[in-house]
């Protein structure tokens, strides 16, 4: 099976690693899903339900995106569509926690992060 190029048109589960490794969106929807995650304690300690609504975030905020986009261009854009996105957005990042929460952190993981 072929990697996709974009985030489905609907979303559905795992569809950040289904990505082509090599285009920029997928680089980019990576760094963010590791920054969300890291945020939230690193993906190593959220549950599937908690891993499943940070995939749910990414796909919103990249589909808020892109229709705010359209909308800077001129192009047709529902307002109403929108306005529900955010507030699901708004509503998952509230579940999810808006405070970074603090992990365990061993010598390696530190020398590593130094050395990058």
């Amino acid at each position: 099976m072929s990697k996709i190029q974009e985030p489905p048109h609907k979303l559905s589960g795992n569809w950040i690693k289904d990505l082509d490794g090599r285009t920029e969106l997928a680089q980019t929807m990576r760094a963010n899903y590791l920054e969300m995650t890291n945020h939230l304690g690193g993906d190593g300690v959220l549950s599937y339900s908690q891993r499943a609504l940070v995939e749910q975030a990414l796909w919103l905020q990249y589909w808020l995106r892109q229709e705010n986009a359209k909308m800077a261009n001129g192009g047709e854009y529902d307002v109403g569509k929108v306005t529900a996105a955010s507030n699901s957005l708004q509503g998952i990042l509230m579940k999810l926690g808006l405070r970074k929460q603090a992990r365990d952190v061993s010598l390696k993981d530190l020398v590593d992060r130094v050395a990058q």
